[in-house]
């Protein structure tokens, strides 16, 4: 079925919502205008439609990404946590089974834990003392390494009995500190000395200096000479860089004063005396 319209009759199509009914209206004075509006009303009814269905597409993929956002934002703040607890790791998972090493701040190389087993095996085998190396980056929950190895020896060793000849040696990274502990029987075969050097040498110097592999295994090499009766090997030297100062000493400024002094005071003389002097001459002239 064929509507005639006007030209005229556009005019409210473009004007009216895409929803509005249109009435057709013809004029005698105007050449009339052919054409299938059914097909054409359709698909301005189509266009409408599609719009509102884009917005709400993107209003619900802004929802989705705000959503997203939020969950990573409330997210970090756990995964930061976690990152934080590893020293709470290490006490609850208890000491290690198929090594002697606990390497949680990642710092110790393959070679160093193949040798730490390897040295640590041969003594526990040998006297039947049992030490683990423990590695973490940084403290929380503890002032220093010395109550954290504590707190080591304690939880994985509960009873005297269990950890009477067991060993801890604990090496903090971000801290530069380490500490050595254990159970009486241990403590009395390595002896207050060696256990002294070692914490304050081997652990602490090496570590400054970042050799974290160095400090572990020289530390455990000590502890065994103490155990075996050796000699003790000893341990690495602090290297006391002093820097020269760029101020001087009281003595050296008194001396430079002195010497200022009478520069300004000959300075001064030749000043009046030989203008003097001058003047002298040339008088005696005339």
């Amino acid at each position: 079925m064929e509507i005639i319209l006007s030209p005229h009759s556009f005019h409210p199509l473009f004007k009216t919502p895409p929803f509005h009914s249109l009435h057709p209206k013809s004029t005698s004075g105007l050449k009339p205008i052919c054409c299938t509006l059914k097909k054409q009303s359709f698909q301005t009814v189509n266009q409408s439609i599609e719009k509102p269905t884009s917005w709400f597409s993107h209003v619900h993929q802004g929802l989705a990404a705000l959503a997203i956002s939020l969950a990573i934002n409330f997210s970090c703040p756990i995964l930061s946590h976690s990152a934080f607890a590893s020293e709470f790791d290490v006490l609850n998972d208890g000491p290690p089974k198929d090594s002697y090493v606990v390497d949680d701040a990642g710092v110790l190389s393959r070679v160093t834990k193949s040798d730490l087993k390897r040295l640590l095996s041969d003594l526990e085998s040998r006297k039947g003392y049992h030490i683990n190396v423990v590695t973490v980056r940084k403290l929380t929950s503890k002032a220093d390494a010395f109550e954290y190895a504590d707190q080591v020896l304690e939880k994985w060793y509960p009873t005297v009995e269990e950890g009477n000849n067991k060993g801890i040696v604990v090496l903090v990274t971000s801290q530069k500190e380490g500490a050595v502990t254990g159970g009486p029987e241990f403590v009395k075969a390595v002896g207050d000395s060696i256990l002294d050097a070692t914490v304050s040498e081997n652990l602490p110097i090496l570590a400054t200096e970042e050799k974290y592999n160095e400090a572990v295994y020289s530390a455990a090499k000590r502890i065994v000479a103490g155990v075996d009766g050796l000699p003790d090997p000893g341990g690495p030297k602090s290297k006391d860089s002093k820097r020269e100062s760029n101020f001087k000493t009281k003595e050296e400024t008194e001396e430079k004063r002195g010497q200022f002094t009478l520069v300004v005071g000959g300075l001064l003389v030749i000043a009046f005396v030989v203008p003097m002097a001058q003047y002298y001459a040339y008088v005696s002239r005339k």
